[in-house]
This record gives C-alpha cells, sequence and structure tokens, in this order.
C-alpha cells in the first residue's frame, strides 16, 4: 500500500479535526515525519522558535486568548528539558496545551544512544497527562485522547510522547476526539457555606479566579457584592482578565507579602471561587504562609475544575442579588506632559494609550507592580500575567497570544532580566509579521530580588551578593538584540521620548520593541 497514510499524518489530521490548528515547534530528526505530514495536511499553521521554551510558552499564550489548545512539537528529552519552564507557567495558569514530544523508534531506545533519556519522567511533573504512543495504528487515538486530556477543566498540560517509528509506520487515519467532560455543579453545601458567610454581618471577600475572574463571572460577582457588601479581589497571578473602561474593576491580591497580609487582616470570610487559597509566594522568616487572618474562614464555592458561572448564578439568586447594572464608565487616564520616566508615569501613558482590544502580556515584574491599578480605566483590554513564577514568559506568551488574536494589538510588558531568558522569541514575531509591542523596562539588574535580601533576612549584602544581581557590566543592549532578530527597535530615556515611540508602535503593524530606560 505505497500510498497508506503514516501515523504522522494520521495523528496532524486528527489534531486538526480536532480542533487543534496551531503548532508551535522546534523538531529534530525523530520529527521529521511529522514535519512532512504537516505540508499534506490542510489547516495547521506551523510556527517555528529558535529555542523550546518559546514554543512552550507561546502555547501558552494562544491558549489563554484563543480558548482551545494549540500543539507543541518538540525533540526528544533535551527539547522538552528546555520548554519546561514555560509548561510550568502553563500548568499553573491551567492552560489546554497538546505537547508533543518525539523520541526514538521504540526497538531503538534499549540502546542508550546519545538523545535518549526518560522522556516520561522529564514530562510528568508539569503534564497532568502523559502517554506514549506504542504503535502507528494507535497514535492518532493517543492525540485524540490528548486533545480531550488537554481540553479537560479547567485546561491541562497534556504531553504525547511519538516515537519515531509511530510516525513513519503505516497509520489508520484520524481518530475521533472523545466527549469532553463537562465541568461539575457546585455542591449545594458550598452554596450555603457562602449564604451563611455573606448574611453573617462580618466582613466578606469574594477571591476569584479562573473564569470567575473574567467579566462575567465578576459581573455575576458584583451583583452579590452589591446586596451584601462583601467585596472582590482577584488572585495575585491570573491566566486572563478581561478589563478596563465599561467592565467591573477589581483589584489583585499584592505580591509583597505584608502587602497581601494587609489587605486581607479585616475579612472574616474569604470564599473562593476559581481561586485557591491565598498563599506567600515564597516563605520568609517570621512570617505566615496562609495569609488570610488567624480564626477567618476559607469556604470554597467552586473549585478550578468546576463550573464558577453555574455556582456565581446560584449563589447571587440564593441571597436574592440585583440585576446586573451598567457600569459607570470613567474618564479614560490621561497623558503626562511633564515628570520624569518612572512607574508612575509609564503606567499614565499606558492607561491612556492602552488601544481598544489590546492583550497586555504582563511580566514587568518589580517595575509593573502599579501598572494595574493605573490602567483600570484604560480603553477595554485583555490582561494575561505570568502565572506560575517562572521568568521567561513574556515575549513567548505575547508571540502566541499575537497568533491567537491578528487583529487586536499585543503589548508585552517586560522586565528585562526575565526577557533575556527567551529574547530568540523576538525572532518569531519578525518571521511571522505579527503585531507586537515590546516594551522593555531596562534597569539593568535583577530589581526584585533586591528587594528579596531584605524580605528573607539577608542583610548587609556585600559586593559578591549585589553583583549576582546587576546586569550592567556589560550592559546588554536591547536594540541591537532586536535588529539582529529583524524587529524595529529604540531606545527611549526621557517622558517624551516614551510616549512618542510607543504612539509610533501602536500605529503601525508588526513587531516592534522599545528599550525604556529607567
Amino acid at each position: 500500500m505505497p500510498d497508506a497514510m503514516n501515523g504522522a499524518e494520521s495523528l496532524v489530521r486528527t489534531l486538526v479535526e480536532g480542533g487543534v490548528e496551531v503548532c508551535f515547534t522546534n523538531p529534530g530528526t525523530s520529527e521529521m515525519h511529522f514535519v512532512a505530514a504537516l505540508d499534506r495536511v490542510e489547516g495547521m499553521r506551523c510556527v517555528l522558535f529558535l529555542f523550546e521554551g518559546g514554543a512552550t510558552g507561546a502555547a501558552d499564550g494562544y491558549a489563554r486568548m484563543a480558548d482551545k489548545p494549540a500543539s507543541t512539537l518538540l525533540h526528544l528529552g533535551p527539547g522538552l528539558a528546555n520548554g519546561l519552564a514555560n509548561l510550568h507557567n502553563a500548568k499553573k495558569a491551567r492552560t489546554p496545551v497538546v505537547n508533543i514530544v518525539g523520541e526514538h523508534a521504540t526497538y531503538h531506545r534499549e540502546y542508550n544512544a546519545p538523545l535518549t533519556s526518560d522522556i516520561e519522567g522529564l514530562a510528568r511533573p508539569m503534564s497532568s497527562w502523559v502517554r506514549t504512543g506504542m504503535s502507528a495504528d494507535e497514535i492518532g487515538p493517543d492525540g485524540a485522547a490528548a486533545i480531550a486530556a488537554a481540553r479537560t477543566a479547567p485546561g491541562q498540560v497534556a504531553t504525547l510522547i511519538l516515537p519515531a517509528n509511530t510516525a513513519w509506520d503505516p497509520g489508520t487515519g484520524p481518530a475521533p476526539v472523545p466527549a469532553i467532560p463537562e465541568r461539575a455543579k457546585a455542591g449545594d453545601d458550598a452554596i450555603a457555606a457562602a449564604v451563611k458567610a455573606l448574611q453573617s454581618g462580618e466582613k466578606v471577600l469574594l477571591h476569584l479566579g479562573d473564569r470567575a475572574v473574567r467579566n462575567e463571572g465578576r459581573v455575576i460577582a458584583d451583583r452579590i457584592a452589591r446586596k451584601t457588601g462583601a467585596q472582590l479581589m482577584a488572585m495575585t497571578s491570573n491566566a486572563r482578565i478581561d478589563r478596563g473602561a465599561g467592565t467591573v474593576p477589581i483589584e489583585r491580591l499584592p505580591y509583597p507579602i505584608d502587602q497581601g497580609i494587609a489587605a486581607l487582616k479585616d475579612f472574616r470570610h474569604i470564599i473562593l471561587i476559581g481561586a485557591t487559597p491565598p498563599v506567600g509566594f515564597f516563605a520568609y522568616p517570621g512570617k505566615p504562609s496562609l495569609l488570610a487572618p488567624e480564626g477567618s474562614s476559607t469556604i470554597t464555592l467552586a473549585t478550578p475544575e468546576e463550573d464558577q458561572i453555574d455556582a456565581l448564578e446560584r449563589l447571587a439568586e440564593a441571597v436574592g442579588a440585583p440585576r446586573a447594572e451598567p457600569i459607570a464608565t470613567a474618564p479614560r487616564p490621561t497623558l503626562p506632559t511633564s515628570g520624569p520616566l518612572d512607574q508612575d508615569t509609564i503606567g499614565q501613558v499606558l492607561g491612556a494609550l492602552i488601544p481598544e482590544g489590546a492583550v497586555i502580556c504582563d511580566e514587568s515584574i518589580t517595575t509593573g507592580r502599579n501598572f494595574f491599578a493605573l490602567t483600570r480605566d484604560a480603553a477595554p483590554h485583555t490582561w494575561l500575567q505570568l502565572s506560575g513564577g517562572s521568568i521567561g514568559l513574556g515575549i513567548p506568551m505575547a508571540t502566541g497570544a499575537a497568533v491567537a488574536c491578528p487583529d487586536r494589538k499585543v503589548i508585552n510588558l517586560q522586565a528585562d532580566g526575565s526577557g533575556l531568558y527567551t529574547v530568540q522569541a523576538l525572532w518569531t514575531q519578525a518571521r511571522e509579521r505579527l503585531d507586537v509591542v515590546t516594551l522593555v523596562w531596562s534597569n539593568r539588574s535583577y530589581a526584585i530580588l533586591r528587594a528579596e535580601l531584605t524580605n528573607v533576612g539577608a542583610h548587609n549584602p556585600g559586593p559578591k551578593a549585589l553583583g549576582m544581581l546587576s546586569l550592567d557590566d556589560p550592559a546588554v543592549d536591547w536594540v541591537s538584540l532586536a535588529r539582529g532578530f529583524g524587529v524595529e527597535g529604540r531606545r527611549v530615556e526621557t517622558l517624551a521620548e516614551f510616549i512618542e515611540a510607543f504612539q509610533h508602535a501602536l500605529a503601525n503593524k508588526g513587531p516592534h520593541l522599545i528599550e525604556v530606560a529607567l
């Protein structure tokens, strides 16, 4: 049967028919039959990266905006290892990803060739589902199972390991995707516990995450809050928040542990809707891990796996919440006309200039801590965050978001130190002609770690310690890096220069990078 469909083509057709339309890839020899199959199958866009961490981060950004998984294609265990940090971020964001990893042919693994490794062992900590294909006959159904696993609420990283011979041997054609389980409903006891807390007369927090923190959930939570006097607060790190003018405003639990403790200190009941219990990002000497005040109660209304919208609607009905009212639109922030180029004026510029429909990919770390509040009344936009704390997500996440949303301007708020982890993704932006503006906060240091030295009790750091936190010897030339990867780059040192450069980048399609000297 000379024209028989092989396993690789069976898998690609399964992916496309299952709604997986983009493959973010950095392939090698073992994946060549999959690569060849991409040319024979219409409907799969292939996006090449120079580093696997770019591909996995882009798959995260894409799925957050598309609300469906993309595929990756990585080369054996070492290629997967290069992409694990951003798979960790995707797992923490509960992002659906079909993560395909090439492997030696099944009969070749026993000979321990140089690239042989325990791929399943590498994949499991960052994946919710792992399977190694064993035959070309089964690789289509294996792919269908991976799609179903990735799309199972609230979203999962599903890793399918593809031995070379399962790709080149004759396959059986595309396989149908199994039914995706519906989200479970919150129990009546959870509704009752939340009602009791809301009617206690004590101070209550509705702590929102996952789907509940998107605007549909916030509208219902706002109705509950207006009826009961409860307050709304998002988790510190959120996969996606649709916000800006005309949406229910919400603040996030502060990252610094002392501020987080202070923000929660007066609440007697914390109701979790799609959120996890508030904890410190790290352990600090003499400070608690759990941030809720001692003696308070934490009530889970709906877990991230459960149907949070249904739970909110049932809770709203139970407390007699009023109908939703139009959200009053505050005046859009105005551009600052003078002042230094610093965190506050940058935030004001963002608030004034973010275009309607923009996607903000925030890996600002220290510099951007106040940006969220200063952009509350900006034009309607979507805000994506670093959810797993593993730096190096910003540029790839923006790249994936731009692939998912070609008609929306993507703005990457990027710390300089973390941006260097995956700067190669700029090349992909240029290659794909993506409409991304990267704003690099160039303080030439790991500024957050200077504060953490004090927070963990490491006082009076000397020159060796401070030298580990500095990026100014030699200084990184971001403009040259951008241009080397094919992206228009510019450095600005004053507020006026920043405003002019940002307006230029917003007005022109294609990738731009602005190094903002701080």
